[in-house]
């Protein structure tokens, strides 16, 4: 399949706002793109269609080539598409291990009844870190007193356990220092490499420049273009981003 995601003519109105009109979108396999617009554009309102928090009022949505239609986001994770969140949705009060498998927790039988494996979920969260390139002190801290870059990092890993196919990150470098941003960043592409595609939001070109592949640009609720890396530098996706109008093209991007 061409294809790991096709979205076909969405459209979604919210009261008299049109939020989405006719808009189509897909994403490649092993594939990093970088959906762009100003506040408003409808870049959230579109993903959480695809992940089952909105229905859409008209379209088609395809993954792997089959024609879904999630209720909800659990079925969407069923399916293997995950998101992390801008406010990251980890609880600071429980240490990273029971936040990795939040949900999905082990549980060893004693007897007649059963108990958080905990052993084995210190053991495995540790594996799928490091082999993403993670690294934490222990996975007995709390949330709370990690970095926000380790947040996303555990997010993200949390999704490739689970064996995630397409990851959704939204704004996720928001708040981040320059250097944790290259550090998660760093994770993405590792995530590419492991087999995941990924859909990244954001209207900052900075942050999603290094990292795509192509670019999909929205802008009030319309798909005004997109441009693979190749044909555009970061000037010329500012400036769309700013026109609302995909004309801009580098002789020589970089």
């Amino acid at each position: 399949d061409q294809y790991l995601v096709e979205m076909i003519k969405i459209r979604k109105k919210f009261g008299e706002v049109q939020a989405l009109k006719d808009v189509d979108f897909t994403v490649r396999r092993r594939e990093i793109v970088g959906l762009l617009g100003d506040n408003g554009a409808g870049k959230s309102t579109l993903v959480k269609i695809l992940t089952g928090i909105f229905p859409p009022d008209e379209g088609e949505i395809y993954f792997e080539g089959e024609r879904v239609n999630f209720s909800s986001p659990r079925q969407a994770r069923k399916m293997g598409i995950e998101t992390v969140y801008q406010d990251l949705s980890l609880i600071n009060l429980m240490n990273i291990s029971r936040n990795f498998f939040l949900g999905r927790e082990p549980v060893r039988k004693i007897g007649l009844f059963g108990l958080l494996d905990m052993k084995k979920m210190n053991n495995e969260c540790k594996k799928e870190l490091d082999q993403i390139g993670i690294r934490v002190r222990s996975t007995n801290e709390h949330v709370a007193v990690i970095s926000g870059g380790e947040r996303q990092a555990v997010s993200i890993g949390r999704c490739m356990y689970f064996g995630v196919k397409l990851l959704v990150l939204d704004e996720p470098l928001t708040s981040l220092s320059v250097r944790e941003q290259r550090t998660v960043l760093g994770y993405m592409e590792r995530a590419r490499e492991l087999g995941a595609s990924l859909i990244f939001i954001s209207h900052n070109v900075h942050h999603v420049y290094p990292v795509a592949d192509r670019f999909v640009f929205l802008d009030k609720g319309v798909k005004i273009g997109e441009r693979i890396k190749k044909e555009v530098s970061a000037d010329d996706v500012t400036e769309i981003i700013c026109s609302g109008k995909a004309t801009a093209k580098s002789e020589n991007p970089k």
